[in-house]
């Protein structure tokens, strides 16, 4: 029977169980958050572990690219995620700082990979949010990644829009990412009642109007614009709301 170990989806928590892990010399089947539900020939494994805060810290401090490679692939939507970063901080016992470099090993070319994946919708979001103003002069904006990336978003808005309240709704996990002009806060969609009424209609009809305007027939390429603005994205891009 096959053990599959739980942690209680936080990035940190994971790091927590991986370290007990490998103390205790465990080779895991399979690691998955507290959303899983196992199959009958699965044995589910949910060990209270504190946070290993000591263990996290030496890890950062270690190796910072290393720390932001690992959680790249923890917001990624690979269902094989966990076992990717167990085996790879294994390696990072035996090859120290230069197991980044060992691209042979599986685990590690395809923490690189995953890691760039998630880097690269995250910058391509930073391009297609699109905010509306709501009644209570709060900017609101809706995506559905494929990828965990709110707070890569987050961090991203906290430095451009410093001084305005806004939400990023991600509608495909039911998370919100809530600046408050200090700080932002990820929440459940089911712990906040959000008043989503907009008066600013005429700014998204303008907007789409000066978009269709200034656009030049003769030069038009589709695929292009596929390849630089993913169709998956246009649903929540106001000024292509005509081409769905």
């Amino acid at each position: 029977m096959n053990k599959v170990y739980i942690y209680k989806d936080t990035f940190n928590d994971l790091l927590s169980l991986i370290c007990f892990l490998i103390k205790n010399r465990i080779k895991p089947s399979n690691i998955q958050s507290t959303t899983y539900s196992g199959s009958l020939l699965e044995e589910i494994i949910e060990l209270n572990i504190p946070r290993d805060w000591e263990f996290i810290r030496k890890l950062e401090k270690y190796d910072a690219y290393l720390f932001k490679i690992l959680y790249y692939v923890f917001l990624s939507s690979n269902k094989y995620k966990e076992l990717i970063i167990y085996y790879v901080l294994l390696n990072t016992i035996k090859y120290k700082h230069n197991v980044l470099r060992m691209r042979n090993l599986k685990c590690v070319s395809l923490a690189l990979e995953i890691s760039s994946y998630v880097s690269r919708e995250a910058h391509k979001l930073k391009g297609f949010v699109r905010f509306k103003e709501l009644s209570n002069n709060c900017l609101y904006a809706k995506i559905s990644p494929t990828n965990n990336v709110l707070e890569i978003l987050a961090m991203h808005f906290k430095r451009r829009l410093l001084k305005e309240f806004w939400i990023i709704h991600d509608i495909s996990r039911g998370l919100l990412c809530i600046y408050d002009k200090k700080n932002y806060y990820i929440v459940n969609e089911e712990n906040v009642s959000l008043n989503l009424k907009s008066d600013n209609t005429k700014y998204e009809d303008l907007w789409c109007l000066f978009y269709d305007t200034i656009g030049i027939d003769e030069r038009k390429n589709f695929r292009c614009r596929m390849n630089f603005m993913p169709k998956k994205y246009w649903q929540h891009i106001i000024e292509m709301r005509g081409n769905l």
